[in-house]
């Protein structure tokens, strides 16, 4: 099926966190934010603004990172989760879910909505995993979490670090295509263009090369009405493959990218002092 929720993945990480205040002044404020690197976006929060932390978390600390969601697909992806997540009323994907009950705590508020938006369009069909950073906190939420999406306990493991440059997950084989020789897609016999990044099955021995849109055309035979597949058998080796996997294969990141994200999860730190992105509101 693909890496389990406590397994390390090659390549990026964009996640989705709760943080819960410790502070016995601000006991029981919590904070939703985005990051690439929770060990040290916490460390930056409880540091404070100065140190690169929000200037709503700024001089409230100590703050704890309760819950993580990752597993998006790209940062943007996770960025439209960390802004639903922070403005449910404002989000016509979650109009169904009423506003903060009187007496409700701003925890169990913030656990209420995410347990809505994980079962919301688009969110359902994301390869998420929801992961509990500090088991105490732990609440069962309702509606549970779809099948596809596991709970994952403790820190996040070690990950390996993103490649310079992208690679297919193919590496032992065909002992690399010669580079004057084109590539065609096992689906649809098209020439892959480069800068198609073409989907490639990551079991051993499998030769599958395919453009994105006749694989998710291949995956989505069972399921006709939606864009977006979950996963799905290989064509080629007759695996069963997640479709997040697959994405995160063929899009994995360089290290330029990453220092533009360290900017962009400082931004979203602050994103009470800056307009909500256009490119971010039109899945809200």
């Amino acid at each position: 099926m693909g890496p389990a929720g406590g397994e390390a993945r090659p390549g990026r990480f964009f996640g989705v966190y709760l943080l819960y205040c410790l502070n016995p002044r601000h006991r029981g404020r919590v904070y939703v934010g985005f990051t690439i690197n929770p060990a040290r976006r916490v460390q930056q929060h409880n540091a404070g603004r100065k140190k690169g932390g929000a200037w709503r978390t700024s001089g409230r600390g100590p703050w704890e990172m309760v819950l993580i969601v990752h597993g998006f697909p790209s940062a943007v992806a996770a960025l439209r989760f960390e802004w639903a997540w922070q403005h449910p009323q404002a989000s016509r994907r979650l109009a169904h879910v009423g506003p903060r009950l009187r007496g409700e705590a701003s925890f169990a508020f913030h656990l209420r909505v995410l347990a809505h938006m994980l079962r919301a369009p688009p969110w359902e069909r994301l390869p998420l995993t929801l992961r509990w950073l500090r088991a105490d906190f732990r609440q069962d939420l309702c509606p549970p979490p779809p099948p596809h999406v596991p709970l994952a306990f403790g820190p996040l493991p070690p990950r390996a670090p993103a490649p310079r440059r992208r690679a297919s997950p193919l590496v032992d084989t065909e002992k690399e295509r010669d580079h004057d020789t084109e590539a065609f897609c096992t689906l649809c016999a098209r020439v892959l263009q480069d800068e198609e990044g073409p989907l490639c099955c990551p079991h051993a021995g499998c030769s599958l090369r395919a453009h994105v849109i006749c694989l998710a055309e291949e995956f989505l035979q069972e399921e006709p009405g939606q864009l977006l597949p979950l996963e799905g058998q290989c064509p080629g080796c007759k695996n069963s493959l997640l479709w997040g996997d697959l994405i995160w294969l063929c899009r994995m990141g360089t290290e330029e990218e990453e220092e533009d994200l360290e900017l962009e999860e400082v931004r979203g730190g602050s994103a009470a002092s800056f307009p909500t992105p256009p490119h971010l509101l039109g899945c809200l």
